[in-house]
């Protein structure tokens, strides 16, 4: 079957989604209507772009009214992905093509993705040069895959090649390096650069046991306490640090926080409370 069926119909649905081997991403449209029209180049692009992963079939629900009412179509245009004849997702409207990117991406699986994983098992199984071969393989693949580049990253990270992690973070565009996991992996390497240069964690609290506020020594011990998992009493020290001395090596303990907030990800419980703590305390 080709990557774009142009019309299906009633009578050819079955054959040409239902049975598809593939995804397949089904356009109910009509020819009068204008968003429709704005979607269906993005989705023509996609399918080029995606190169086989997934089919694209549309309906003009003006010819094709029983098929239209028999999946509930209300409103135009509307898009619902089938996988091995099941309905898995659907969206409504002209979204914008980063939407329909999101939309589609979880249901498809490309032969780098398959390397990818089975190099992330290798990995796993601590067989680091059969992760990394299959790793090369899978970039060879699909050489523009952001998300692949990020964590193969990330597995040469855990190996402390951190100046290779960073050439392949540096590597990506601006807005990959944007990606929520780029930036907590670039966040993650900062934080074991600092620990490097950080005192032994006796001598610190030694320190602490003389000076509770020596801000030089709360920050060494977020380090230690951020390394350790420890993360809401690390991101305490740093609270402490710009309670007692904002100025502190220019904003080392806000920096610290928010260094600390792209590590652990927005979503995280521990960063939502210190953010309300920091906004508090700034405001």
């Amino acid at each position: 079957m080709t990557d774009q069926v142009e019309h299906t119909t009633d009578g050819g649905f079955e054959a040409d989604v239902v049975n598809a081997e593939r995804p397949v991403l089904v356009d109910f449209w009509a020819d009068w209507c204008e968003p429709c029209k704005t979607v269906m180049p993005v989705l023509a692009k996609l399918v080029d772009e995606y190169a086989g992963k997934f089919i694209l079939a549309k309906v003009d629900t003006e010819k094709e009214q029983e098929l239209a009412a028999h999946f509930g179509i209300k409103s135009l245009p509307t898009m619902k992905l089938i996988v091995n004849g099941q309905i898995v997702a659907e969206r409504s409207g002209a979204l914008p093509e980063g939407e329909i990117r999101e939309f589609i991406k979880p249901f498809i699986t490309s032969e780098s993705d398959k390397i990818m994983l089975a190099a992330m098992t290798a990995h796993e199984e601590n067989r680091f040069a059969d992760a990394l071969e299959l790793m090369n393989q899978a970039l060879a693949k699909d050489p523009s895959n952001s998300d692949l580049k990020i964590n193969i990253a990330r597995v040469i990270f855990t190996q402390d090649d951190k100046v290779g992690s960073l050439a392949l973070l540096d590597s990506l565009s601006d807005d990959d390096k944007n990606k929520p996991d780029a930036v907590k992996l670039r966040a993650e390497i900062k934080m074991s650069d600092q620990l490097e240069n950080t005192p032994d964690l006796d001598q610190i609290e030694q320190r602490l046991v003389d000076n509770p506020n020596d801000c030089e020594a709360l920050l060494h011990k977020s380090h230690h306490l951020s390394a350790n998992g420890d993360h809401e009493l690390a991101m305490d020290c740093l609270i402490k640090i710009i309670l007692v001395d904002r100025q502190f090596e220019d904003d080392a303990g806000h920096k610290g926080l928010l260094a600390m907030f792209d590590m652990l990800g927005g979503e995280s419980t521990s960063v939502q409370k210190y953010r309300r703590k920091l906004f508090t305390l700034l405001h």
